[in-house]
């Protein structure tokens, strides 16, 4: 069902942020990017509302593609609108390289993702890259308008100077979350911010370790202007957002700058368990329903509602991609039809006791017609389907639009801080080993039903972490991560596919990075490629 976030704040935005001349043309996107231009600034802010607005535009951003919306009017051209947005483009990258997603599609540049071949030239790889960067942009821009020079010169209310303070640190939480993205998929990258002035010069490549220290000090010093955990109007970010990210980069950083920050990942994930601003919901699948909104568990959703955030990206995307086959009834999960696109491999299957939720209720597979076995990339009915996204509610009403679901994504939740704390413990980072085998049962007797599912600290490794993760967090945008993470991304593990083999065969270890789109060298000479893509 839609929400008050989406009618007051992010659909209000698409008419209040037209001024913005972007910054992404300093970056070397301009080729992609639809710029906007049609009104000043100071006639934009007139209304003091319009900051609140456009601060809408800025969350809009991991969710709208455009100003019209679903389609029409895009912010990044040269693709198609419903591939650019933002949660779509992030996990297809995320996911369809791994263990746990194929995407049956012919679209130039999904298969070489479904084989780990691709290639700067891809146009998914380019969206991401595209899109990071469009969001930056826009957050530069906001920051621009907000200084306090800028307040005086309109005047500003007191009462509404202090609310931008809160909206400037919630931009540069949207910014440091779209760069911890970029340092994850693409490594070092120019790291632009409201001080560099637009359009003088091509900027210059940081390195993976700079973009790292950036994220990390913009959280840090946000950290306390945030509202406390849960205290945020639904949709925004809040403190537990900020330690939610903290806690994904530390979790990362041996591989980011080859240096171990466990301990770090335990204080922030500590810090969101303690808070008891959030708790697990009572059903696993609560969470991915139309009325997930009502879910104690999401951190920070991108919300969506059939009515006011029309994507064809998105839930929309997972939703219906995932629904196909003569025997899948669309009507079951709340949509009209479905799209014949992703299903899940064997290795996901095998993770759990049983291939239906009779054991573990995480197992939401569809079976009928589906083989197990994936034995052709395009064939929508090899590989069981994961109808995870559904648009109906936990009592069964179907959401109000059956194309547009009233699903929200939820990007992170309390179940990731509960796996990211024990695996940090299970890796002899400190902690408690009690409260992590504690973390973990509470996850697994949720998805059994009882405790016959529970495990021991003996049994609490490293690799069952990542096994585990895969249960819990299948399809939610965290495997590729994971996987690289462990080792087992390119130059080890293989799947269905993987290699541009059926059977599955490793790759090459460059590919823990996706390249530098070809499109961006092209317009910008300072840019490098990333190692084993050829070129500069």
């Amino acid at each position: 069902m839609p929400n008050n976030y989406h009618l007051m704040f992010i659909k209000r935005s698409l008419r209040a942020v037209l001024f913005i001349t972007l910054a992404v043309g300093l970056l070397g996107c301009d080729a992609g990017v639809q710029p906007r231009s049609s009104a000043s600034p100071e006639t934009a802010f007139q209304d003091e509302s319009s900051y609140r607005a456009f601060l809408g535009k800025l969350y809009g951003g991991l969710v709208l593609t455009g100003q019209d919306g679903p389609a029409g009017n895009p912010d990044l051209q040269l693709i198609d609108e419903g591939f650019s947005q933002y949660v779509r483009a992030y996990w297809q990258l995320q996911e369809l390289p791994t263990d746990e997603a194929v995407l049956a599609w012919g679209d130039e540049g999904i298969q070489p993702l479904n084989k780990q071949q691709w290639t700067p030239a891809n146009p998914f790889v380019e969206a991401m890259y595209n899109r990071i960067f469009f969001q930056a942009s826009m957050v530069n821009e906001f920051l621009r308008q907000t200084t306090e020079a800028k307040l005086n010169e309109r005047g500003v209310s007191e009462d509404m100077r202090q609310r931008v303070q809160q909206f400037r640190a919630e931009a540069r939480f949207l910014r440091a979350l779209s760069y911890w993205h970029g340092v994850d998929l693409f490594g070092g990258m120019p790291i632009v911010t409201e001080e560099d002035e637009i359009g003088l010069q091509s900027p210059t490549p940081n390195t993976r370790e700079e973009v790292f220290n950036f994220v990390e000090q913009e959280l840090l010093a946000i950290e306390d202007q945030m509202p406390a955990p849960g205290a945020a109007e639904y949709g925004r970010a809040d403190q537990a957002a900020v330690w939610m990210v903290l806690s994904k980069l530390y979790l990362n950083a041996e591989v980011y700058v080859g240096e171990p920050h466990y301990e770090e990942v335990i204080t922030y994930t500590d810090k969101i368990i303690g808070s008891e601003a959030y708790e697990l919901a009572d059903e696993y699948m609560h969470n991915f329903k139309a009325d997930n909104h009502t879910s104690p568990e999401v951190i920070f959703p991108v919300p969506q509602d059939g009515e006011q955030t029309r994507t064809y990206g998105g839930t929309t995307f997972l939703g219906h991609a995932a629904i196909g086959g003569g025997t899948m009834n669309a009507n079951n999960y709340g949509f009209g039809g479905g799209w014949w696109g992703l299903r899940t491999t064997s290795n996901v299957v095998n993770r759990y006791p049983s291939d239906s939720t009779d054991v573990d209720s995480r197992a939401i597979f569809f079976t009928q017609g589906q083989s197990k076995e994936v034995g052709s990339l395009t064939s929508f009915t090899e590989g069981y389907a994961l109808p995870k996204y559904q648009n109906v509610t936990t009592g069964g009403e179907k959401g109000e639009n059956s194309t547009f679901p009233d699903t929200d994504y939820p990007m992170f939740r309390l179940a990731d801080a509960y796996l990211m704390y024990a695996e940090a413990v299970a890796r002899g980072a400190g902690g408690s080993m009690s409260k992590a085998v504690g973390l973990v049962n509470d996850l697994r007797e949720r998805a059994y039903g009882d405790p016959s599912g529970n495990i021991t600290a003996s049994e609490l490794t490293p690799e069952f972490i990542l096994d585990e993760r895969g249960r819990e967090l299948v399809w939610e945008g965290h495997r590729r991560s994971d996987l690289i993470r462990f080792n087992q991304f390119s130059e080890n593990g293989t799947w269905s596919g993987k290699g541009g083999s059926i059977e599955g065969t490793t790759t090459q270890g460059f590919r823990d990075l996706y390249p530098v789109p070809e499109s961006q060298l092209q317009v910008n000479e300072n840019l490098e490629q990333n190692p084993g893509y050829g070129g500069s």
